[in-house]
């Protein structure tokens, strides 16, 4: 078919592709075939959302952003952008509580694969979810809503229980950003200051390959909060705007330098307007309990030179606990260990092997939507078994089943 995911690493195998411009058209493409998955922005880096059978787009159905004041909800068709809503949400005096790192990621995907941008008191991006409106195997339509049984299972549900058509999220009450660069903080603070530097702001990321001995602070705090101490625990500002990873234009990032704005134009890294990198990258992230976090760091360290010439950054952030079944912080406070490596698939692969074995006595659990190598992740999840009875549940036949699905979550 010709057709890739954005980091160009997975060819999609799929007999057909078919983009919906309606909710009818999902229906009856989901009901006319024998396997589904869902094509959402296509940044995931594994292959998640490949079939053998029909690959069902959802980016042309119609740009539904409806906004309740009152109830402090949006109601937005599953195909949009983040970067899509989130201006008309602001102009409604109205907010999400969390974003990722890019404005260009899918609603709908990002919530299914638990994307989950960064917060001690945020949670993932479906964690705002209040509603879904679901395609089943048969066609039909349904709207699961939090509260009923079924719903912690059917968020971010790895589009294994049918075509998500429409979300509704909660919101909150607009605000605005200041985002605060901080360079060559001595990277042993990461875990012994661990409290200090995630509580800082209101979104915190820690930038660092592992191999030099510092590392560089995003920090993105509500305007209103009071400023830091000169030498923050032994940092330097930022004399000048940065991008995550050295040697990229700075352009492509959001305002630095502590100039106030609103939410949606701080929180993510990246702005709407550019693509952030050539895609050329693999991506991979593991997920521990914050009270093991700097354990996790040291054990990670020490892997630092078998990175060398493979990472181009690792991103620290944290992210509140909760109760969807999948959620990479299911239960526990959450600290995230991303890493973005070269596209050097064979070589990337050895290095994973290698964290997840370091990382395997915290607990650590993969991204659904990235590069993994371990057997049995489910094994990580409280209610994996729960999960799998959902699965059979609402799709016997197998209907929106792949390899994937086949792999991680077997029947029986």
């Amino acid at each position: 078919m010709g057709l890739t995911n954005w980091a160009g690493n997975v060819e999609f195998s799929a007999g057909e592709l078919v983009r919906c411009a309606s909710v009818a058209e999902v229906q009856e493409a989901v009901a006319s075939a024998e396997r589904v998955r869902v094509l959402g922005s296509g940044h995931s880096f594994n292959r998640i959302a490949d079939t053998t059978g029909t690959l069902i787009s959802v980016a042309g159905l119609p740009p539904v952003v409806e906004v309740d004041t009152a109830a402090r909800q949006v109601n937005v068709s599953a195909g949009l952008r983040y970067g899509e809503v989130t201006e008309r949400l602001h102009a409604a005096g109205l907010a999400l509580h969390n974003l990722g790192s890019l404005p260009h990621i899918s609603i709908a995907g990002a919530c299914a694969t638990g994307t989950h941008g960064s917060g001690d008191t945020n949670g993932t991006l479906a964690s705002a979810v209040a509603a879904i409106d679901l395609v089943r195997a048969d066609g039909s339509l349904i709207r699961v809503r939090r509260g009923e049984p079924d719903f912690p299972g059917s968020v971010l549900a790895l589009g294994a229980l049918g075509v998500v058509v429409g979300l509704t999220l909660d919101a909150v009450p607009a605000f605005d950003v200041r985002q605060f660069v901080y360079d060559d903080l001595p990277l042993d603070r990461l875990g012994s200051d661990l409290d200090a530097i995630w509580s800082s702001a209101y979104s915190v990321s820690a930038f660092t390959d592992w191999q030099r001995p510092v590392a560089q602070i995003w920090r993105k705090a509500l305007a209103d909060q009071e400023p830091l101490e000169p030498g923050w625990l032994g940092s330097t500002p930022a004399d000048g705007p940065r991008h995550p990873v050295p040697g990229m234009p700075a352009t492509y990032s959001t305002e630095q330098l502590g100039v106030p704005g609103p939410w949606f134009e701080r929180i993510p890294h990246f702005q709407l307007r550019f693509t952030p990198s050539t895609g050329e990258e693999l991506q991979s992230e593991y997920f521990v309990p914050r009270e093991v976090a700097p354990a996790a760091f040291e054990a990670i360290a020490a892997l630092g030179p078998r990175m060398a010439g493979l990472l181009q950054i690792s991103e620290i952030r944290t992210i509140a606990a909760e109760d969807l079944w999948l959620s990479p912080s299911q239960g526990r406070d959450t600290v995230a260990l991303h890493f973005t490596w070269v596209r050097e698939p064979e070589a990337v692969q050895q290095v994973v092997e290698a964290i997840e074995q370091v990382l395997a006595p915290f607990g650590a659990r993969p991204h659904w939507g990235k590069v993994f190598a371990m057997e049995s992740p489910r094994e990580l999840y409280d209610h994996a078994k729960d999960f799998a009875e959902l699965l059979e549940r609402s799709d016997p036949a197998g209907k929106f089943r792949n390899d994937f699905l086949d792999r991680y979550w077997p029947r029986g």
